[in-house]
């Protein structure tokens, strides 16, 4: 009677909503925490432009773009968020009861986006605050200054494209 209660008890837990709830945490933190960096990192980026655009109202277009790049990292979040949201059925109405598993599984499918996402997005502001320095001592340079925040860049796509996989793995698994 008791080994039938906690086989119950475990069913119940396994098949409940459990697995949505933690689905759905994971594509929302998946746009908040990396869009909290975009955030925060567009508002450092553009602290420097602004003192730019003090001094020089000309450069306006090149701090802006600068100022701009740590934005994506948010997007990027936004995006795995819809896909997830979009295969549990949340959007679009049809929403399915899924495993405690399957939810952690979509879970953890969204943390590579939302970490990387966060972290890349601070310290390509670093590096966009350096290169709006760059640009405006040297407007000739603009070009190179770009490269500097585009290389932080990269780990937030890598984040993008494992977030990415992850969820059409996950997606295509019974459990």
């Amino acid at each position: 009677m008791i080994t039938q209660l906690k086989i119950k008890i475990l069913e119940v837990i396994f098949m409940s909503g459990l697995g949505l709830f933690f689905a759905v945490l994971g594509a929302a933190l998946a746009a908040g925490v990396a869009g909290a960096g975009s955030a925060k990192g567009v508002g450092i980026a553009g602290q420097a432009a602004a003192g730019v655009v003090t001094d020089d109202p000309s450069q306006f277009g090149r701090v802006l773009v600068l100022q701009l790049l740590p934005g994506t990292q948010g997007i990027y979040g936004l995006l795995i968020a819809f896909i997830a949201l979009l295969n549990l059925g949340v959007i679009g109405g049809n929403v399915q009861e899924i495993s405690l598993v399957k939810g952690l599984a979509y879970f953890a499918a969204c943390m590579p986006i939302a970490i990387a996402g966060y972290v890349s997005a601070v310290f390509q502001a670093k590096a966009a605050v350096a290169s709006i320095a760059l640009a405006a001592k040297r407007p000739d340079q603009f070009g190179k200054s770009m490269i500097f925040p585009s290389m932080v860049e990269t780990y937030a796509i890598l984040a993008l494209l494992v977030s990415f996989l992850a969820l059409i793995g996950v997606n295509g698994m019974n459990f």
